[in-house]
């Protein structure tokens, strides 16, 4: 595993709730994303386990084919404790920026306070004069397919967006970032290997992306297998044959630094959900 205590460091400019440094390795500019501290009363574990979603979840994303940012699962020793963090390499630079969805929602409509009403977003990309609907909404909703296999609870409207080339004014879907909530990193091993198969079963199919319909959030699973949304059917027909389930439990399993429980329990749900996913694009192909 990669050492980045030595990497030198740079003022941190990034936002976000998670602890973070920014770190310059083999000449790459790096935000790297350290474990939080456990802030919920009567929680056993120390520390979540964010390094691990985001590295996994920004992976699986990658083998089925998305543009995503690069991570790197590394270990940093700070005050004589070693963490293992995530590295998510910086893909703007001088000519590129990235610009969040929730600042082109205040943009199109300074009347209405945008958050994660689906309708709402729907209706942004849909006005905006920036970016092209059509092709943004397949983004989002294959996004939004491979969020629902990783349980991503945190897909907010700061966490997805566009590139700007500043010299071009050219504008184009970013690449995947931020998918630290995914693969339900508040449970510790302890407790997973506790969980039986009914009880994982219904962790599986009970999780709920942060975007809401009639206020209310979304539980992915149910969402796709009612297949009321066509453009999310749409989504599944796409992608569905680009998620490769045996590359992904491959990659989880040459994951360092996590233990067998762990692994085992990320391949379980994951293919619980993939099996879902099967499912609805079988009944809609």
């Amino acid at each position: 595993m990669i050492d980045l205590t030595d990497a030198i460091e740079e003022f941190n400019n990034y936002r976000g709730s998670e602890k973070k440094k920014t770190l310059i390795y083999n000449n790459k500019k790096y935000l790297v994303k350290f474990p939080d501290p456990i802030r919920e009363k009567n929680k056993n574990i120390s520390y979540i386990n964010n390094a691990f979603s985001e590295y996994i979840g920004s992976n699986i994303f990658k083998i089925v084919g998305f543009k995503t940012q690069n991570t790197i699962l590394g270990k940093y020793k700070y005050n004589e404790k070693e963490k293992i963090v995530c590295a998510c390499e910086d893909f703007t630079d001088n000519e590129n920026m990235l610009y969040e969805f929730e600042n082109l929602a205040l943009s199109t409509n300074p009347d209405k306070k945008i958050e994660t009403e689906l309708n709402d977003i729907m209706e942004v990309i849909e006005e905006s004069k920036m970016i092209c609907a059509e092709e943004t909404k397949q983004k989002f909703w294959d996004m939004f397919v491979i969020d629902s296999l990783i349980g991503n609870t945190d897909r907010h409207n700061g966490n997805w967006g566009f590139i700007l080339n500043k010299n071009t004014g050219k504008v184009s879907f970013s690449p995947i970032y931020d998918c630290g909530s995914a693969l339900n990193p508040m449970i510790e091993d302890i407790e997973i290997q506790k969980i039986n198969q009914t009880e994982l079963k219904n962790l599986s199919i009970n999780c709920y992306s942060c975007l809401k319909e009639n206020g209310k959030k979304i539980n992915y699973m149910t969402f796709i297998k009612q297949m009321k949304n066509e453009e999310c059917n749409n989504a599944i027909k796409r992608i569905f044959l680009n998620i490769n389930i045996d590359e992904i439990n491959k990659f989880i399993d040459n994951v360092e630094a996590i233990s067998k429980t762990r692994k085992d329990f990320y391949k379980n749900i994951i293919t619980n959900r993939f099996k879902i996913l099967k499912e609805v694009y079988e009944n809609i192909k």
